[in-house]
C-alpha cells in the first residue's frame, strides 16, 4: 500500500471515530438529561434521534446588533482565516492559488480536438471565400505558388481569428477559483446573508455528509471528481452549496450557471466562487461546443468537483421538472471517450422555509414577461435581508459511482451501440431520471409544504385552527409511513409548527378572527403562490393520486354504493391512460404500470381509504365515506390542478380549426408563443366564468408540457414559422381537425372524444356535468380564438408577400 493510500485509510478512520465519538457523546449527555428529567432510560430514542440532524449556524452570530462582540469576532476570524474558516484542509484536489484558473485555460487552448475543430473551421471559411471570389486578372496572373501563398495566408489568418475566438469563449466562460482570501471574503458575505434571511439556519443530516466525506477520500485519492446535482429552486441554491462545502471542509466545486446570470460586476463575483456561465442555446456553434466539452472533460481529469443543476432551472412549479440533459451529456461523452476514469453522482435536496422568489414565479407562469436578471433587482431586494423566512434544509444522498452505474446498465440491457444518438439518449434519459428519483427520496417536507398542501386540498373557504394542526399532523405522519422525510422538529410540536408556518406566509394565509367568529379560521390568500409548496409534496403521492382521480370518474356520477364502484381491470385502464398523459409533468416509482397500480391499490386499502373486493370491485372504504372523504378528496385535489392544466390545453387547440379551410385537413398554423399566450387568455377566461377551478391550471409550464405531451401523441404538429428560423408554428394534426356544421365547430371527431376522455378526471363544478355547455360556450371562446388567430396568420402572410414585392423592387 503507498503512502498516500495509507494517508487516506488513516483520515477515513479518523472520520469515522470523531462521527461515532461526537454521537456517543451527545448520547450519554441525553441519556443523563432525560433520565433525570423522566427516570425514564427507553425515551431516550427520540432525542438520540434529534441529535442526527444539526444546525451548522447554531453557534454563528446573525446580526451585529444582537451581539455586537461576537459579530466582530466572527468576522475577524473569516479575516484570519480561522479554524474551518481558513479552508486549507479542505477534502479534494488543491483550488483558490494563483494561476490555479489560468493552467485550466492553457490546457483548453492548447487542446488537440480544440485545434482540430479551428482547423476545419478555417479551411471550410477558406474554401468558401475561394469559392465566392470574384475573377480577378491580378489574381490569375500570380504564378500557382503564390497563389498557394496567398491562399495560406488567408487560411492562417481565419486559424488566428478563430483561436482568438476560443480565447473570448474560455475568458467569458471559464470560472476564475485564483484566489482563497477573496473566495473567504465571498462566502463570509453569503454567510451574513444567510443568518439574517433564513434566520433557523442551515440544517444538515450527520451521517449524509459523514458518508459524502468518506466518498470525497476516497474519490480524492483517485483523483476523481464528485458530480452534485441539487435540486434547483432559487438562485440561493448556487450559495447555500458553496457555504456548505466550506463550512464542512470539502473541495468547492465549480457551477453550471446559465449566462443570464454574468451580470456587470456580480457575474465575476460568482465567477470567484467558482460559477461558469453557458449559454441556454448552442446551435450550431460548433466551436462554443468544442471549448465547453474540452472544460468539462479538463475538471474531470484534474479531480475537480462540478455542480449543475440537472432540471436545468429554477422549479416555478415546486416540484422537480423533467431532466435537462446537455451538461450530463458531456460528462458521459467525456467518460466514454477515457478521458478520466470515474466520477462520483451526488443527488442533493434542498428545502426552504420560504423560497425568495415565489411571487416572481406566480408572475411569470401567468404569463407575464419575465424580469431580467440585473444588479439592481439584487440591490433592490437588500429589504429581504430584514425578514425572518425560517430555516433551510439540505439532504444529500448516497453517492454512487458513475462507471459501476453504466456497467449496471449495459449488463442489464444487453449490447448499446452508444455512438447511435438514439441508443445513448435512451441511457442518458434513465441516468437524469434515476438522480431525479434520488432526490425526491431524499426530498424534506417543511413546514410551509405541510400546510400549504393541508389548505389547498380541504373543501370549503377556510380551515379552523384545530382541524389545520390535526391535518397537518395527519400528513406529516402518512408521509413518514410512506419513508419520506419530514423537517426534524427539534421538539417542537404540531401546534408550534403551524404557527411557525403561518407567521413564515402570512402574506399567503390570511386568518378571521373576531368577536362573531368562533375560532380562528385560514385561508389561502394566494392559492397560486401557495400551490408552489403543495407541488413539493406531490411526489409522495402521486400514484395514490391517478388512482383515486381515476375512480372519481364513476364517483362523481352518483348514485348508490353500487353505481360508485369499478372493477380493477377498468380502474388499470384509467390508471394507465391518466399516467401515460402525465408522464412528462410526473416522476413515478420504478417498475411497470401493473405492478405500481398493484401496489397502489393495497396501500389505499391498508389506510382504508379504498377497497378491494373478492371478486376485483375497487369502491370507497367504509372508513372513508365515515369520515366524508377526507383523505380520498386530499389525494384527488392533489392532481387536478394538473389535469385542468391538460384539459384547458387540448380545449385551446380548438383555436387551431380554420374558419374556412381552402383545402381538406388545412389547420391554421400559430406561433408558439402566440398559441401560448391565448390559450392563458382562454383559461382565464375560463376561470373567471367557472368553468376553470384552479387558476394555476393556467401556468404556462404545465400547459408547456401538455403540448409537448400532444405533440408526441400526434394530435398537433410543428414546423419552422415563416418568418424566422428560430421560432416554430403550431397546428393541429389532419386527423384531429374537428367539422363545421353552418360554420361552428362540430363536438365530435378525434380531437372532442380526447377532450371527453380527459374531461372524465375533473373536478366536479359549475354545470360540470353537462357535456352541452363544454360543446356551447367553451368550444364558442376557443372559435373566437380561431378566428383571431385567422386573422393574425393571413395579416403576417401579406406583410411577407409585401416585404418580398418590395425587395424585388
Amino acid at each position: 500500500m503507498s503512502e498516500s493510500e495509507n494517508k487516506t485509510e488513516e483520515q477515513l478512520q479518523m472520520l469515522l471515530e470523531n462521527y461515532l465519538k461526537n454521537k456517543q457523546a451527545l448520547t450519554q449527555d441525553t441519556l443523563l438529561a432525560v433520565t433525570a428529567m423522566t427516570n425514564d432510560p427507553l425515551s431516550i430514542s427520540a432525542d438520540v434521534h434529534q441529535q442526527e440532524y444539526r444546525n451548522i449556524m447554531e453557534k454563528e452570530p446573525r446580526r451585529i446588533r444582537e451581539d455586537p462582540v461576537a459579530y466582530m469576532l466572527n468576522i475577524g476570524l473569516y479575516y484570519q482565516g480561522k479554524g474551518w474558516r481558513g479552508y486549507r484542509s479542505y477534502i479534494g484536489s488543491k483550488i483558490l492559488y494563483p494561476g490555479f484558473s489560468d493552467g485550466i485555460k492553457k490546457d483548453i487552448l492548447s487542446s488537440r480536438k480544440v485545434h482540430d475543430v479551428i482547423d476545419v473551421l478555417a479551411r471550410k471559411q477558406s474554401d468558401l471565400l475561394n469559392a465566392n471570389r470574384k475573377p480577378s486578372k491580378k489574381f490569375s496572373l500570380l504564378s500557382k505558388e503564390e497563389q498557394e501563398k496567398r491562399i495560406q495566408r488567408q487560411y492562417n489568418a481565419l486559424y488566428h481569428d478563430l483561436e482568438m475566438v476560443a480565447k473570448t469563449i474560455v475568458d467569458k466562460c471559464i470560472a476564475n477559483m485564483n484566489s482563497v482570501r477573496i473566495f473567504r471574503g465571498l462566502v463570509f458575505l453569503v454567510h451574513v446573508g444567510l443568518a439574517r434571511l433564513y434566520h433557523q439556519g442551515v440544517h444538515i443530516k450527520e451521517s449524509e455528509w459523514i458518508e459524502l466525506k468518506r466518498v470525497a477520500l476516497i474519490a480524492q485519492e483517485k483523483k476523481q471528481s464528485l458530480i452534485l446535482l441539487p435540486s434547483h429552486k432559487s438562485h440561493v441554491d448556487y450559495l447555500v452549496i458553496c457555504y456548505v462545502m466550506l463550512r464542512l471542509g470539502i473541495q468547492a466545486p465549480h457551477i453550471v450557471a446559465g449566462n443570464n446570470l454574468d451580470m456587470p460586476f456580480v457575474g465575476g463575483l460568482l465567477k470567484r466562487c467558482g460559477a461558469f456561465f453557458i449559454r441556454r442555446e448552442w446551435g450550431d456553434d460548433v466551436l462554443y461546443k468544442t471549448v465547453l466539452e474540452e472544460y468539462i472533460a479538463v475538471l474531470l481529469s484534474r479531480g475537480m468537483n462540478i455542480e449543475c443543476f440537472v432540471e436545468g432551472t429554477r422549479s416555478r412549479l415546486g416540484k422537480l421538472l423533467a431532466p435537462k440533459l446537455g451538461i450530463l451529456k458531456l460528462i458521459l461523452d467525456a467518460f466514454l471517450n477515457s478521458r478520466f476514469s470515474d466520477c462520483y453522482i451526488v443527488p442533493i435536496s434542498l428545502g426552504y422555509d420560504k423560497v425568495i422568489e415565489t411571487s416572481s414565479y406566480a408572475h411569470e407562469l401567468l404569463g407575464n414577461p419575465k424580469e431580467k436578471e440585473s444588479i439592481w433587482n439584487l440591490l433592490s431586494s437588500s429589504r429581504l435581508l430584514q425578514l425572518k423566512w425560517g430555516r433551510i434544509d439540505i439532504r444529500v444522498a448516497k453517492p454512487y459511482s458513475l462507471r459501476e452505474w453504466f456497467e449496471k446498465q449495459m449488463k442489464r440491457r444487453g449490447i448499446m451501440d452508444l455512438s447511435n444518438p438514439q441508443e445513448k439518449s435512451v441511457l442518458l434519459k434513465s441516468l437524469g431520471y434515476r438522480i431525479l428519483a434520488d432526490i425526491n427520496a431524499i426530498t424534506v417536507v417543511m413546514p410551509s409544504a405541510l400546510v400549504g398542501t393541508v389548505i389547498l386540498t380541504l373543501r370549503g373557504r377556510g380551515v379552523g385552527k384545530s382541524e389545520l394542526i390535526r391535518r397537518v399532523d395527519w400528513l406529516a405522519k402518512v408521509i413518514t409511513n410512506k419513508g419520506g422525510n419530514v423537517a426534524e422538529a427539534h421538539g417542537m410540536s404540531t401546534s408550534q409548527i403551524v404557527e411557525r408556518a403561518l407567521s413564515i406566509h402570512s402574506d399567503l394565509v390570511g386568518e378571521r378572527k373576531g368577536k362573531d367568529i368562533l375560532e380562528p379560521t385560514f385561508y389561502g390568500i394566494s392559492s397560486f403562490q401557495l400551490s408552489y409548496y403543495r407541488n413539493q409534496v406531490i411526489h409522495m403521492f402521486v400514484e395514490e393520486a391517478i388512482a383515486c382521480v381515476s375512480l372519481y370518474t364513476i364517483v362523481k356520477m352518483g348514485g348508490g354504493r353500487e353505481h360508485q364502484r369499478m372493477h380493477y381491470n377498468d380502474l388499470l385502464s384509467e390508471v394507465s391512460f391518466l399516467s401515460s398523459l402525465l408522464k412528462l409533468d410526473m416522476i413515478y416509482k420504478p417498475g411497470g404500470i401493473e405492478s405500481n397500480t398493484k401496489r397502489t391499490i393495497e396501500w389505499l386499502a391498508a389506510n382504508n381509504v379504498l377497497n378491494l373486493t373478492e371478486d376485483g370491485w375497487v369502491e370507497l372504504s367504509e372508513v372513508e365515506r365515515a369520515c366524508g372523504r377526507e383523505n380520498y378528496d386530499f389525494l384527488c385535489f392533489m392532481i387536478w390542478p394538473f389535469i385542468e392544466s391538460y384539459w384547458l390545453a387540448a380545449v385551446s387547440l380548438f383555436s387551431l380549426v380554420p374558419s374556412h379551410p381552402t383545402s381538406p385537413g388545412e389547420s391554421i398554423w400559430v406561433e408558439n408563443k402566440l398559441f401560448a399566450s391565448k390559450a392563458q387568455a382562454l383559461g382565464k377566461t375560463l376561470y373567471y366564468q367557472g368553468d376553470l377551478s384552479y387558476l394555476e391550471a393556467v401556468n404556462k409550464e404545465t400547459m408547456g408540457q401538455a403540448l409537448t405531451r400532444y405533440q408526441e401523441m400526434g394530435i398537433i404538429l410543428k414546423r419552422q414559422s415563416v418568418n424566422s428560423k428560430s421560432t416554430f408554428e403550431v397546428g393541429l394534426s389532419p386527423d384531429y381537425l374537428p367539422d363545421r356544421v353552418e360554420g361552428v365547430i362540430a363536438p365530435r371527431g378525434h380531437l372532442w372524444e380526447a377532450i371527453e376522455r380527459i374531461g372524465r378526471f375533473r373536478r366536479e363544478g359549475k354545470n360540470r356535468r353537462d357535456n352541452a355547455t363544454v360543446s356551447t360556450r367553451v368550444i364558442r371562446l376557443a372559435d373566437m380564438l380561431a378566428q383571431d388567430n385567422a386573422i393574425s396568420r393571413q395579416s403576417k402572410v401579406s406583410l411577407k408577400k409585401d416585404t418580398q414585392e418590395i425587395s424585388k423592387l
